[in-house]
């Protein structure tokens, strides 16, 4: 009789949204074959999901030039370590997980050994650099993307690819009503109530939070009963957030493990770029985008990079529904203006409201996950 061998899949993450969609396609994985093994490079979420954590991503989330070249002794020791998993542990299938460069160069590495190949989160071709499609085509196996718009780039080169819905359709819905919530919160529902979320990577911290902070300083000026609340990240520490909060005059509640429950209780919410701004579009939430990046990644953006927004709501809508604040323009000043702005006309912020519940008829039902995990299970027969 032949002896079952479980199968092996090597998750390979590098931030914090990799991490939470690593998780949760391995907890699909698992109601499909409870016996499945998960390894690899991820953070907490993966750990509790059951995935086998080898190196712990929190220590490479960077992003930028600069941030990477500070972290490259560091980053390299992550890939080399991935490599030598792949060639003497031999998983039945790599699953890389956005982290895009530092992907790439493993999936490369793990093709010429033989391995097969899922890369999970395309790489913005659609901004800038289309030519990397035949690039990651020659180095993975599928390339599963979470626009509707993007398999067209990977159908034109002829690189396999599946559109398998964005992650946060699903998982972006509160536990309780708002008016749970407000009352958990101790949120006055008569007031004004403004969130903050000033990212998930720790220089994201200590560029946007002082911006944010100094933006809440102005509007409290103006608007004594305002209030407050910031959903903190699970990558984030208590002691790099509390370094910047004790620094300001403004009282601002500190949240855990509740992101979408805070947002709802918003009537506006200052966010970094990134998925974050996805999240707060699918609960309609009015926002205002603001960020900040290294003056030589700033510039190397600006001459690489062909779109005309960098928030996810303005690019799957492709129009400017949600102000940006970039680089310069990201000042508390600019940012305060904003948030009055939207507290105070009514007819700017519901219009604002209407837009961003197109967001989520754009990009479908959802289900990423568990299609993601029926993709791989597809790849391992």
């Amino acid at each position: 009789m032949t002896q079952h061998i479980p199968l092996t899949i090597l998750f390979s993450a590098g931030e914090s949204s990799g991490d939470q969609h690593a998780a949760n396609m391995f907890l699909e994985l698992k109601k499909h074959q409870p016996d499945i093994n998960g390894i690899g490079m991820g953070s907490a979420k993966m750990a509790r999901a059951g995935i086998d954590i080898r190196y712990d991503s929190a220590h490479i989330a960077v992003i930028g030039v600069v941030e990477v070249i500070r972290h490259y002794g560091e980053i390299r020791r992550a890939l080399k370590l991935m490599q030598h998993i792949v060639l003497n542990e031999r998983p039945d299938l790599l699953v890389c997980v956005d982290y895009k460069e530092f992907n790439l160069k493993l999936a490369r590495f793990a093709k010429q050994q033989g391995i097969k190949i899922l890369f999970y989160v395309s790489p913005q071709v659609w901004a800038w650099r289309p030519g990397r499609v035949k690039t990651y085509g020659k180095a993975i196996d599928m390339m599963a993307v979470i626009f509707p718009f993007e398999t067209a780039y990977y159908d034109a080169e002829n690189v396999p690819v599946r559109y398998v819905g964005h992650p946060s359709v699903d998982k972006v819905h509160p536990w309780h009503s708002r008016a749970e919530d407000m009352a958990f919160f101790e949120l006055d529902d008569k007031k004004p109530v403004v969130g903050l979320l000033p990212g998930s990577r720790a220089n994201e911290i200590k560029r946007m939070l002082p911006v944010m902070l100094g933006a809440a300083e102005k509007l409290q000026a103006g608007m004594p009963d305002i209030q407050f609340i910031l959903p903190q990240a699970d990558s984030i520490s208590d002691e790099l957030l509390q370094d910047y909060l004790r620094q300001s005059s403004v009282k601002i509640r500190v949240i855990k493990n509740q992101p979408y429950d805070v947002i709802q209780c918003c009537d506006v919410v200052t966010t970094t770029s990134g998925t974050a701004t996805l999240e707060i579009a699918l609960l309609t939430v009015p926002m205002v985008i603001a960020y900040k990046l290294s003056a030589v990644t700033y510039w190397l953006g600006k001459w690489l990079v062909n779109t005309p927004f960098i928030g996810l709501p303005n690019i799957v809508l492709g129009k400017g529904v949600v102000k940006e604040l970039i680089q310069h323009e990201a000042t508390a000043e600019n940012l305060a203006a904003e948030v009055e702005r939207i507290l105070t006309n009514k007819a700017y912020a519901d219009e604002m409201r209407v837009n961003l519940s197109q967001v989520k008829e754009r990009l479908g039902q959802g289900g990423g996950s568990k299609n993601m995990a029926e993709l791989a299970l597809e790849m391992l027969k």
